[in-house]
């Protein structure tokens, strides 16, 4: 499993300085949520991407797509992933999804048979 290098965006950072306890209290749902059923990180990391493609959240599909290569998927996985969107969402829409894939995997130097790097 890959370590993770991402950092949350500055605006995250700045909700949890003005916001702690309810960014604590946020996170920790998270965390039950994860812990809540068989899937593992890597699988659930796939499962938020594909939802953050559906309903074409890039900011969400960014993050998504950070916090996928932090568990070790690899930027090839993410853009099949993104190509697998155009017969559910439409060809333009599953473009649009690679493309945010291909920003974020670009930003962060991952290549695309691997990880970052």
């Amino acid at each position: 499993m890959a370590s993770k290098v991402s950092k949350p965006p500055s605006t995250y950072e700045q909700a949890r300085a003005a916001y702690p306890e309810v960014v604590k209290q946020f996170e920790a749902f998270g965390k039950a949520i994860e812990t809540a059923g068989p899937l593992n990180k890597r699988e659930q990391r796939l499962v938020k991407l594909g939802l953050a493609f559906g309903a074409r959240l890039e900011g969400a599909s960014h993050s998504a797509v950070r916090k996928a290569l932090d568990v070790g998927c690899t930027p090839a996985e993410l853009e099949h992933a993104a190509i697998l969107a155009m017969t559910g969402l439409g060809f333009s829409v599953g473009v649009t999804c690679l493309c945010w894939v291909q920003d974020e995997t670009k930003r962060l130097g991952a290549s695309r048979k691997g990880g970052r790097k």
